[in-house]
C-alpha cells in the first residue's frame, strides 16, 4: 500500500512549493518559513487575534464598498470568527519575528489560513490576496495591527494590573498612617515620615504614569488602513478607511478612527515610540519601588530591617535560613529587560526609509511583550510583596529615636551651627537626639519633646 504523502503542493506567483499537509498556510508562508530560521521568537497571540479582527473589519467594509460579494464576505469573517474561537489554530502561524520588515510574510500566513478556512467552509474559492487581502497591503494592515494590538493590551493587561498595584498600594499605606520612620536622602539619614506617606508617593508616581499612558490611547486608535501600498490609498475605495474603522470599533468595542494621515501612519513609527517611552519610564518607577522594598527589608540583622517580606522560598544554597527579596528582584529584571526594549523600539522606529518603516514584526513584538511583562510585574509586586509585608516597628522606632537629622526642626530656636553641634554629638555618642539637645541648650524638656515629635514633623 503506497504511503500517504506528509505534504501537499501549492502554487504562488513562484512557482510550485510543497507545504505541509496538515497545515492550513499556503505557498507564501511556507517559503517564509523555510526563508527565516533566525530565533524562536513569533508573534503574540494577541497580535495574531487582532489581526484575525482586522480581516472580519476588512472584509465588512469591502461588502460595503462592494468590493465583495456577500457570500465571499460572510466567508471570511466567519473564518475569521472560527480562528478566534479555537486556540490551537496558533499552531498555523509559524513565523519568526525576523522576517521581512513589512510583515508581509504575516499578513500572506493569515490572508491564507482564513482563504483556505473559508473555502473549505463555504464550497467557494476564496484566494489570499484577491478577497481576503483585498482593499489592503501588508504596508496597512501590519501598522494597524501593531496600534490595535498595544491598544488592546494596555486596555486588557497593563492599565488593570496598574489599578491593582495601586488599589494594594492605597490599602497598605491606610493601614500604616501611625508607623513614622526616618526618611533618606542619598541614602542617609533625613527627616521623618510615616511609612503611609513613603507608600502614597510610590501610588503618586504610578498614577501620573498611567494618566500618560492612557494619553496614548487616541494616538492609538488612529489608524493607516486604508492607505495600502504608501498611504495613497491605491486599490482601496474611497470610503474602505471609515467604513473599516466603523466594523473594527464594533467588534473590540474601542474607538478607531482614520490616520489624519495614512502616509506617516505607514512610513513612520512614532506612535508605539512615544508608548515604548512611557512603559520605559513605567518600568524606571517599578524599578524604584522594588528597590526600596529590598533596602527596607534589608537585614534582617545587618541591614535597615524596617519591614519583612514575605518569605517566599530559600534564598541560598550554601547559607541555611537565608531569605531574599526575590520578588522585588525579578521585577526589576523584568523592568531592565523593558527597558532595553523600549531602546530597540527606538532603533527600529528610526527605519522609516521613505514609505515604509522596514522594522515592524520587531516594534510589535517587543511592545506586547513589555506590556505583558509590566503587568506580571504590578501583579507580582502588589500581590506578593507589598499586600503581605510585615513592620518591623522596634528597629523603627529606635532608629528613629537616635535620628540626628530630627534637630533640623529647632533650626528656628537655636540656629543651624548649634544643632549642627548637637547632630554631631549625637551621631557621635549615638543617643537619643532629645537628650543630647536637653544638655546642650536652654530649652525645656517639655519643649523639645514637642518641638521633635516625629509624628509632629511628618505633617
Amino acid at each position: 500500500m503506497e504511503k500517504a504523502s506528509a505534504t501537499r503542493t501549492e502554487h504562488d506567483s513562484m512557482g510550485a512549493i510543497e507545504v505541509p499537509r496538515e497545515a492550513l498556510w499556503g505557498a507564501q508562508t511556507e517559503r517564509a518559513r523555510q526563508n527565516f530560521q533566525l530565533s524562536d521568537m513569533r508573534f503574540q497571540a494577541l497580535f495574531i487575534d487582532s489581526l484575525a479582527h482586522i480581516k472580519a473589519a476588512a472584509a465588512q467594509a469591502n461588502l460595503a464598498c462592494a468590493v465583495l460579494p456577500r457570500s465571499h464576505a460572510d466567508a471570511i469573517v466567519n473564518a475569521a470568527e472560527q480562528l478566534l474561537t479555537d486556540s490551537t489554530m496558533l499552531a498555523h502561524f509559524p513565523l519568526d519575528i525576523l522576517q521581512t520588515g513589512s510583515g508581509t510574510s504575516t499578513n500572506m500566513n493569515i490572508n491564507e489560513v482564513l482563504a483556505n478556512l473559508a473555502s473549505n467552509a463555504s464550497a467557494q474559492s476564496i484566494h489570499a490576496n484577491d478577497h481576503v487581502n483585498a482593499s489592503q497591503s501588508s504596508n496597512d494592515v501590519i501598522p494597524t495591527a501593531l496600534l490595535v494590538s498595544s491598544a488592546r493590551a494596555l486596555q486588557q493587561q497593563l492599565l488593570p494590573a496598574l489599578q491593582h498595584l495601586q488599589n494594594v498600594l492605597a490599602e497598605k499605606a491606610a493601614s500604616l498612617t501611625d508607623v513614622v520612620k526616618t526618611g533618606r536622602t542619598h541614602l542617609m539619614d533625613a527627616m521623618p515620615l510615616t511609612m503611609a506617606q513613603e507608600l502614597g508617593s510610590w501610588q503618586a508616581q504610578l498614577a501620573e504614569l498611567e494618566h500618560s499612558l492612557r494619553e496614548h490611547l487616541p494616538r492609538l486608535y488612529q489608524l493607516p488602513q486604508g492607505g495600502t501600498a504608501i498611504g495613497t490609498g491605491i486599490n482601496a475605495p474611497a470610503a474602505f478607511s471609515q467604513h473599516f474603522c466603523a466594523a473594527l470599533s464594533a467588534r473590540l468595542q474601542l474607538p478607531f478612527q482614520p490616520a489624519s494621515n495614512r502616509f506617516a501612519g505607514i512610513a513612520g513609527q512614532q506612535t508605539n515610540h512615544l508608548v515604548a517611552g512611557g512603559l520605559s519610564a513605567l518600568a524606571a518607577s517599578l524599578v524604584k519601588i522594588a528597590n526600596d522594598l529590598r533596602w527596607m527589608n534589608s537585614g534582617p540583622l545587618a541591614g535597615l530591617a524596617e519591614i519583612e517580606l514575605p518569605a517566599l522560598q530559600p534564598g541560598s544554597s550554601i547559607m541555611p535560613g537565608k531569605v531574599n527579596p526575590v520578588i522585588p528582584e525579578a521585577v526589576a529584571m523584568l523592568c531592565t529587560h523593558v527597558q532595553g526594549n523600549c531602546h530597540s523600539v527606538g532603533l527600529a522606529a528610526q527605519q522609516g526609509n521613505f514609505q515604509l518603516n522596514v522594522m515592524l514584526p520587531l516594534i510589535g513584538f517587543l511592545q506586547l511583550q513589555s506590556i505583558e511583562l509590566l503587568a506580571n510585574g504590578c501583579y507580582a509586586l502588589a500581590d506578593q510583596a507589598i499586600a503581605g509585608f510585615t513592620v518591623n516597628h522596634e528597629n523603627i522606632a529606635t532608629n528613629l529615636a537616635r535620628n540626628p537629622i530630627l534637630v533640623t526642626a529647632l533650626n528656628a530656636k537655636i540656629g543651624y551651627d548649634k544643632a549642627a553641634q548637637i547632630a554631631k554629638a549625637g551621631y557621635q555618642q549615638q543617643r537619643a537626639i532629645i537628650d543630647v539637645a536637653a544638655e546642650m541648650t536652654d530649652l525645656s524638656r517639655a519643649e523639645l519633646t514637642e518641638l521633635l515629635d516625629p509624628k509632629r514633623l511628618t505633617e
